[in-house]
């Protein structure tokens, strides 16, 4: 998986591996053990694991402003292209 944005602790990673679904996993790396979700781009429904639910709501945010890049992003790691990084969530760094 290649990791495409971080933020609030939140690494967001893409790859085709486990599921047929345009999909991207969310990771809250400040949590041990650290909780996973994948999230369905086209609908914004979780399709496996979970996040706090703070952690929940902001990826949701982002995942809502980014869209249109996450669906790029999923046509280019098809191909097995590099994935470019896609901005953070908008007021964090």
């Amino acid at each position: 998986m290649s990791k495409i944005c971080w933020f609030l602790g939140i690494r967001i990673e893409m790859g085709i591996d486990d599921h047929p679904v345009p999909h991207f996993h969310a990771i809250y790396e400040d949590l041990e053990p650290n909780p996973e979700a994948a999230y369905a781009i086209e609908t914004l429904e979780v399709i496996e694991g979970a996040l706090p639910k703070l952690a929940h709501g902001f990826v949701l945010e982002w995942m809502d402003d980014h869209r249109k890049e996450l669906l790029e992003d999923w046509q280019r790691v098809k191909q097995g292209l590099p994935l470019p990084e896609i901005e953070a969530l908008e007021g964090t760094f």
